[in-house]
């Protein structure tokens, strides 16, 4: 009888895809899922370390996870970890946390089965019987388990276990990164930039819409930049062309587009497929090109105002979501003003500030001039103040406007439905709450006219913060 599993996913929605093709092979091994930690005997958690937060989130569940071997009424017998933290600290790992019992390594997710024989077999007292004998090794001084690939292998499994509610889905077109940003660790722990073949991301979006999938989110550490590796030019405008011929796909959403790589070619296939939502993520870092230069991005200020102003002109109705670093080493008083200016200016519909994390391995974090966390906290909060006064003008300003929205659930006490726009990605962005008109009832009460997952024509009738209000028509 196979064992019980609980699953933790923490991290960015790349981790996330990684994490349903985990359940996948587990599921077809005949494992049991629970949600109860107290009666799991595996838990696997697919940790993340791309910042000091995520790392400090991804260390304390590890502790507290295993705590409960200690607890007399759980039934854990081993901890396994997957994704960057296990890649970028597995010989320290077995040193400093001991509750661990296996590590898989960024490009070997898809061998987590082998891992759990492996450790079944130890259980048993038998001899090891190794499928990859170069992947496994076991850490100096413990019996920790280290299953790592070489990083330019690509994992092969695409079949998923959709734990988005089954109306949405991220679909990764890519893995690892090639830019080498100084302040970003992703290159050393997930490898190369390794393009998804085409036909294999046809294949499992035509899977995703059989399953009910109405929404696909194009992720990658950077989306832009699809098929140079393997077909010698950037091919995403085509593989989007192909996505938008699935049958059932009504949205196609476009995440982490790097300004430098955004071009014609690009913005006319989301200009003229009517399947692809107007709304990219556009991470732009930074407004001061010698803070660019020293971040290790290839654009400037006016590459990206350029950009910008390409994409609302072929699109005026573009949503752009970006990202900014406070406080990077060296980042004067006078380039902070600027970069509250540029905010001023640009007005994007969404935006996030991250204080910069200095992460060992990184150039940045040998960098002179650091400055303190409250001083990088206090910049990004001004940042911040700036973006909230444009983000409600924003709200408020769709008032009026007749939109499509993806129903999301509802709050049956009130009678609202919660859904978001085109102009909302999951998780990150705002919502819209729909009046239904109808009275609160004991015949409507908890009454679902429409369920999760379909498709409402509404209204926007105001602003409410980040989100807006609305009534369906």
């Amino acid at each position: 009888m196979k064992k019980k599993v609980h699953f933790i996913s923490l991290g960015c929605d790349k981790n996330l895809v990684d994490s349903e093709k985990m359940l996948n092979l587990l599921q077809k091994e005949g494992y049991e899922f629970t949600d109860d930690e107290t009666e799991a005997e595996i838990i696997i958690i697919n940790s993340c370390c791309f910042i000091g937060d995520a790392k400090e989130e991804s260390i304390n569940t590890i502790i507290e996870t295993g705590a409960l071997k200690t607890i007399p009424h759980a039934k854990l017998k081993w901890i396994l970890l997957a994704g960057c933290l296990a890649e970028r600290y597995s010989d320290e790992i077995g040193k400093e946390l001991p509750e661990v019992d296996a590590i898989i390594g960024t490009a070997s997710y898809d061998r987590l089965c082998e891992v759990i024989k492996e450790l079944e077999d130890r259980e048993k007292g038998l001899s090891k019987t190794i499928p990859n004998k170069e992947a496994f090794e076991k850490a100096p001084e413990s019996n920790l388990i280290i299953f790592k690939d070489k990083l330019d292998r690509l994992p092969i499994e695409r079949d998923r276990i959709l734990t988005s509610g089954g109306h949405y889905a991220y679909l990764k077109i890519a893995e690892g990164c090639d830019k080498c940003c100084t302040y970003c660790i992703i290159p050393h722990v997930r490898g190369h930039y390794r393009s998804i073949p085409m036909d294999e991301l046809v294949r499992e979006a035509e899977q995703l819409a059989a399953d009910g999938v109405k929404e696909l989110i194009l992720v990658a550490q950077e989306t832009t930049v699809y098929g140079t590796d393997i077909y010698g030019e950037k091919r995403l405008p085509e593989l989007l062309h192909r996505l938008c011929e699935i049958p059932g796909i009504v949205w196609i959403r476009l995440l982490y587009a790097y300004p430098e790589e955004v071009d014609e070619r690009l913005i006319e296939a989301m200009r003229t497929e009517p399947k692809i939502v107007h709304y990219i993520d556009l991470p732009v870092q930074h407004s001061s090109d010698l803070i660019l230069k020293k971040m290790g991005r290839k654009t400037t200020l006016e590459s990206i105002k350029s950009t910008i102003g390409a994409l609302r002109a072929a699109m005026p109705d573009i949503a752009i979501r970006t990202t900014l670093i406070s406080g990077f080493p060296g980042e004067s008083e006078e380039q902070h003003e600027d970069m509250l200016s540029f905010i001023k200016d640009m007005r994007f519909d969404r935006l996030g500030v991250f204080p910069f994390s200095p992460e060992e391995g990184t150039p940045a974090a040998l960098f002179d001039d650091q400055f303190s966390e409250e001083i990088k906290k206090k910049r990004a909060d001004s940042c911040m103040e700036v973006q909230q006064e444009i983000a409600f003008d924003i709200a408020e300003a769709q008032k009026g406007k007749e939109v499509d929205v993806l129903i999301e659930g509802r709050i049956p006490e009130e009678n609202v439905y919660v859904g978001r726009t085109y102009r909302d990605a999951p998780n990150v962005d705002g919502l819209i709450f729909l009046n239904t008109g109808e009275k609160k009832d004991s015949e409507s009460h908890g009454r679902l006219e429409y369920m999760t997952g379909v498709f409402v024509r509404a209204r926007i009738t105001g602003g409410r913060g980040y989100d807006v209000i609305g009534e369906i028509l």
